[in-house]
């Protein structure tokens, strides 16, 4: 890839049918661009217009006190599931422009009724999980300037909160709309000690429930695997499963690694990312890490977000698999949606 880091993913093939509105996606991805991360233009912490009629998501630019966007994306008291989707070319290339009936929903194979849909800016509850460990001692600059840039590109109304994690996890600072204060708190980070990756991630699962808005997600930033957690790599995956929290990271291993736990680091990464409806990065130069992050609080920005009610009410406590598909012209099928592979259903 052009810039030098490559992204874990695994692709879902969608049923393609006329869409006449297409020529406008199909104007935003083919536009030249000086890299891939330039394709969507966010304004960044740009204020956001106030909707006119902010009883349907579609219309919710101002998404700060709609009962849909900032309820839990699963919630188990009620039957509506909400689910963030990301549409990328080959290129990775955000896609915007998409409505409603170019998507559709299934639930454990069976076609779901798409009854909201957002194509908007809706603020994000945020956690940035900082690896402190020893080995980052040397990267630690390119951290901060990749924190940031995400920061700069968020919405404005987002939230913020940081862990940093060596031997264990440490939440450093709570919850914050000042990108300033979250920035700050990490000049003061003193990389030492071996790598609690897992907990550190658990902590922040665990952190999002006091989460002010239903759309939530993680940036992990490391440079190793797991070698000094508690959690075993299957509890955390239930545990990611059982969120409604999407996970990205951007991994800095080095090619040459010593242990096997670092050589495994990159692919747990992808693993527990892919769960969730969000990604892994694995950088093969330190220099584009600010780029990347960028990208990432673009996407966040630029996702569309569907709502059904499931057709199967059963408060089973069972796992319900989610798969999105594209409804396209057949000429533009290499797009690809992305989004969290299920949820589990309310137990009573």
């Amino acid at each position: 890839m052009s810039i030098g880091f490559r992204s874990v993913f695994r692709t879902n093939p969608g049923n393609l049918l006329y869409a006449p509105f297409f020529f406008l996606a199909f104007v935003r991805v083919f536009l030249p661009a000086q890299s891939m991360l330039d394709n969507v233009h966010v304004t960044p912490r740009a204020p956001i217009a106030t909707a006119s009629e902010p009883n349907t998501i579609a219309d919710a630019s101002s998404a700060t006190h709609h009962p849909l966007i900032n309820r839990p994306l699963i919630k188990k008291t009620v039957d509506l599931v909400l689910v963030p989707v990301t549409v990328t070319d080959p290129m990775q290339r955000l896609v915007t422009g998409l409505t409603q009936d170019n998507f559709q929903v299934f639930e454990n194979k069976k076609p779901q009724q798409i009854q909201h849909f957002s194509s908007q800016d809706a603020p994000v509850s945020l956690g940035i999980i900082v690896d402190t460990s020893g080995s980052m001692s040397t990267k630690m600059d390119r951290v901060r300037e990749a924190i940031e840039q995400f920061c700069l590109f968020s919405n404005p109304q987002d939230e913020f909160f940081v862990i940093t994690f060596s031997e264990r996890p440490h939440l450093v600072h709570d919850f914050s709309d000042s990108p300033a204060d979250i920035e700050s708190k990490l000049l003061f980070a003193v990389p030492k000690g071996r790598t609690s990756l897992l907990d550190a991630i658990y902590m922040g699962l665990q952190k999002m429930r006091d989460a002010k808005y239903g759309k939530k997600a993680l940036l992990i930033i490391s440079d190793g695997g797991d070698n000094h957690s508690r959690y075993s790599e299957g509890e955390l995956k239930s545990a990611a499963r059982e969120s409604d929290v999407m996970i990205y990271a951007i991994g800095t291993f080095d090619r040459y690694v010593s242990t096997q736990e670092e050589m495994l680091g990159p692919q747990l990464l992808s693993d527990i990312a892919e769960i969730t409806g969000g990604r892994a990065f694995i950088l093969d130069d330190l220099v584009h890490m600010p780029d990347l992050a960028r990208r990432i609080g673009s996407e966040l920005r630029t996702q569309y977000v569907l709502a059904y009610h499931p057709q199967n009410l059963a408060h089973d406590g069972k796992w319900r698999k989610i798969n999105i598909k594209l409804k396209l012209p057949r000429e533009f099928n290499f797009l690809h949606a992305r989004a969290k592979t299920g949820y589990y259903a309310a137990n009573e």
